[in-house]
């Protein structure tokens, strides 16, 4: 390849280590070059590890010569966003009075990436405490989107999904609670996944409780790059199994086979609340990508989106204003909190009754799903139903907080059912990126991102991009 290292996508990154066609010292200098170079217009990176990196890269390359087999991720650069444990560093999540909390140990997520052989060059910033779809916080500032400054890049993995825009190593962790995977992907043009429940283990030994149920159902771990094949590369290293999570579940990466030609629901307006022209646009530019590629692809919604999207809210924001909110209201900034009164105003209160019939109506709702997906084993639909927002949407008034909300309705939906989903781009759209969701059956990543790469060859973005001005 004739392109500077830092523009490879890293399966190319991989192989060429593993050939010794190139060095994973070489590969990680690169990276931190572009990292030195842009990083300072984004503050995408809050942590730069560069002598830890290059030690890393030594020893990957030494490995090698001593003839050991290497890993998935053997010599690859890549991030960690900063609200998971990683040894001998802080698990700050964005909050001044969590800087100096450092790791004794690894989170699974790291601890898997390592044994993969992936040499990890920073850490990402995450909105304070890990829960608003925009990333700032009083600790490490504001993450900016490399297509256009005034428009947000996303959250809460947002310093994640902009750095790889930027070209700051080809793959990224991340982790989605209510879209915190796929939203900052979709603001910054490139792919990620939130995999089935189960499929990745979590575990942070520095937080000092459980958190609640409905938050373990519905939080899971996953990787974002700028390829639909990195996604697959970085989603199998991180795959395996850790004892300190007892909801890991071995599910085989490939299912069995589906009927041919496997039948796609497009849901461009989900339960009719409205959707943006261009945001419709790309999903049927996306469906159409499919059908051409011998989908079988039909305009028909899936069930009740705008009820899923409710049960979510019933039960991760009553859980976040009876468990969470002293935190917040104690170590949070004025953004964050004031995010929170939007947020909680928006969402009724409810009692211990009614919090359990939410739980148990959490059972209708993936069972109503997972019979749809019998029929339509993918569902392609929008990640959010307006273009990237502006700088300043959850914090300024309560209307727009709400219309936000249901802006996101498909994308919390996904969290409540526990299903996989594939953010992808699908082109642009006045200077911003567009993007779809794949979502589809219980362990059935490997259709999301099979149709993924389909939409991907139609429809992708010439990342990695120099940051707007």
């Amino acid at each position: 390849m004739d392109q500077p290292l830092w523009r490879w996508d890293a399966t190319a990154v991989a192989a060429a280590i593993r050939t010794r066609k190139i060095s994973s010292r070489e590969a990680t200098q690169a990276v931190l070059g572009r990292l030195e170079a842009v990083n300072p217009k984004l503050n995408a990176v809050t942590v730069v590890l560069a002598e830890q990196a290059l030690a890393a890269a030594d020893r990957a390359d030494a490995a090698l010569r001593r003839g050991e087999a290497p890993g998935l991720l053997h010599g690859v650069p890549v991030t960690v966003k900063e609200n998971i444990d990683q040894e001998g560093q802080a698990t700050a999540n964005g909050v001044v009075a969590f800087k100096d909390v450092i790791a004794a140990t690894d989170s699974p997520p790291v601890a898997a990436w390592r044994r993969a052989g992936a040499v990890i060059v920073g850490r990402t910033n995450t909105p304070a405490f890990s829960l608003r779809w925009h990333t700032d916080n009083d600790l490490r500032g504001r993450t900016f989107n490399p297509w256009h400054r005034d428009r947000t890049p996303g959250g809460s993995s947002g310093g994640c999904a902009a750095a790889l825009a930027a070209g700051i190593a080809p793959l990224g962790h991340g982790n989605d609670l209510g879209g915190s995977v796929r939203y900052p992907a979709y603001c910054c043009g490139v792919a990620g996944i939130r995999p089935t429940l189960g499929r990745i283990a979590a575990y942070n030994a520095t937080v000092a409780e459980e958190r609640p149920v409905g938050t373990q159902l519905m939080s899971v771990q996953g990787p974002l790059a700028r390829r639909v094949a990195d996604v697959r590369l970085g989603l199998a290293a991180m795959s395996t199994r850790d004892p300190r999570d007892p909801w890991w579940a071995p599910a085989p990466l490939e299912g069995p086979p589906v009927t041919r030609p496997i039948r796609v629901a497009l849901t461009v307006d989900p339960s009719r609340q409205g959707v943006h022209p261009d945001v419709a646009a790309a999903v049927r530019a996306a469906g159409a990508a499919l059908a051409d590629a011998g989908y079988a692809v039909e305009e028909v919604e899936p069930p009740d989106v705008a009820g899923v999207a409710t049960c979510w809210s019933t039960i991760v924001i009553n859980e976040l204003r009876h468990v969470t909110q002293p935190y917040i209201r104690k170590h949070g900034g004025v953004d964050i909190n004031k995010s929170l009164d939007f947020t909680l105003a928006g969402t009724a209160d409810v009692d211990l009754l009614g919090y359990m019939k939410a739980l148990g109506e959490r059972s209708k709702h993936v069972r109503g799903w997972m019979l749809f997906l019998e029929r339509y084993p993918l569902v392609v639909g929008p990640v959010s139903t307006e273009p990237p927002f502006q700088v300043g949407f959850d914090t300024t008034t309560a209307e727009r907080s709400r219309e936000v909300s249901r802006a996101q309705r498909l994308l919390v939906a996904v969290n409540l059912l526990g299903l996989p989903a594939v953010a992808v781009p699908a082109g642009r759209a006045g200077g911003l990126p567009m993007g779809v969701q794949i979502i589809g059956s219980r362990y059935r990543e490997d259709l999301c991102l099979d149709a993924a790469e389909v939409v991907e060859a139609r429809h992708g973005l010439p990342t990695p991009i120099d940051p707007a001005p």
